[in-house]
C-alpha cells in the first residue's frame, strides 16, 4: 500500500511523532511505502471558507496543500498524527485537515484506509473524549475505512514509563495496517 502519514507535532522528537515513528517502521517492514507530511513544518494556510474551489478544485491559496492532496488521493491509506493540547487535533493538522475541503468528494470516493495516532499528557477518561467524536465524524464524513488508533493518554514527554507500551501498540498498527482494526487507549 501506498500510505501517507500527516503529522501535527512542532516537537520532532515529541510523543506523537515518536509513535508515528514506529507506525512507519512496521509498514516499511510489511512492505508498504510511506509518504510522510510534517504539518508544522510546511506552508499551509488555513481554509477561510471563500468556496473558490467548490470542493472540488484549486484553493485561492498557492500553499504545500495541492501536493498533499495529490499525494493523499494517489494512495491507500492516510494516517493521522497529533498530540492535544487542547482537547483536540493540534492547530497544524487542522489547517491541513480544514483544506481537504477542495477536494472532499474526490477524497469520498477514493475509500481511503486510516488510522490515527493521537498523544495526550492527561490520562484520565475525558482527555480523548473530543478528538474521539471528531475522529468518528471525520470518517464518517470522508468515508474512510478505520483500520485501527492508538490514544495514548498519560504520554506526555517521550521516556514516560508507559512510551514502550504505545510504541509497540504504533509499530504492530504499522505492520498490520492494511488487515487489523484495532484500538488502544
Amino acid at each position: 500500500m501506498k500510505i501517507v502519514v500527516l503529522t501535527g507535532s512542532p516537537h520532532k522528537n515529541g510523543t506523537s511523532n515518536t509513535l508515528v515513528n514506529e507506525f512507519i517502521r512496521g509498514a516499511m517492514e510489511a512492505g508498504h511505502t510511506i509518504t510522510r507530511f510534517d504539518t508544522p513544518f510546511l506552508n499551509i494556510h488555513p481554509c477561510i471558507g471563500c468556496d473558490h474551489c467548490g470542493m472540488n478544485g484549486p484553493c485561492v491559496f498557492n500553499d504545500d496543500m495541492p501536493n498533499i492532496l495529490d499525494t493523499i488521493l494517489a494512495s491507500d491509506m492516510i494516517v493521522f498524527a497529533t498530540p492535544i493540547y487542547y482537547f483536540g487535533f493540534s492547530a497544524q493538522i487542522k489547517s491541513a485537515i480544514d483544506r481537504f475541503y477542495s477536494r472532499n468528494g474526490q477524497i469520498q470516493r477514493k475509500h481511503l484506509k486510516s488510522a490515527f495516532i493521537v498523544t495526550a499528557w492527561n490520562n484520565d477518561n475525558q482527555v480523548m473524549s473530543a478528538i474521539e467524536k471528531h475522529i468518528e465524524i471525520l470518517i464518517d464524513y470522508l468515508n474512510l475505512e478505520n483500520v485501527g488508533m492508538v490514544l495514548a493518554k498519560g504520554y506526555g514527554y517521550t521516556g514516560a514509563g508507559i512510551e514502550k507500551h504505545y510504541m509497540e501498540a504504533s509499530y504492530n498498527l504499522g505492520k498490520k495496517s492494511n488487515t487489523v482494526t484495532s484500538r488502544l487507549g
